[in-house]
């Protein structure tokens, strides 16, 4: 899948999740800037795996810890 694609879908869950367009930036975190609790988590990942078609192990989770790696995550696995 194409980085602009990526980048497109990732924004559309984060939309999702209740994250508001002006916070979302390649440098976001999602734990410190976005202040992601489990729940937030629980929904991000939800969506994640519905829009991209995948499936994301917990320890994969906790790898991403801001946007530009996801992407990046996203990149290799779909």
């Amino acid at each position: 899948m194409e980085d602009k694609k990526i980048r497109r879908n990732l924004y559309r869950v984060l939309r999702k999740t209740g994250v508001q367009k002006k916070n979302i930036k390649l440098s976001t975190s999602f734990n410190d800037d976005l202040q992601f609790d489990p729940i937030d988590w629980s929904i991000f990942a939800f969506y994640l795996e519905g829009v991209f078609d995948i499936s994301i192990k917990d320890e994969e989770l906790n790898k991403l810890d801001n946007i530009k790696n996801t992407i990046q995550f996203l990149g290799k696995t779909a």
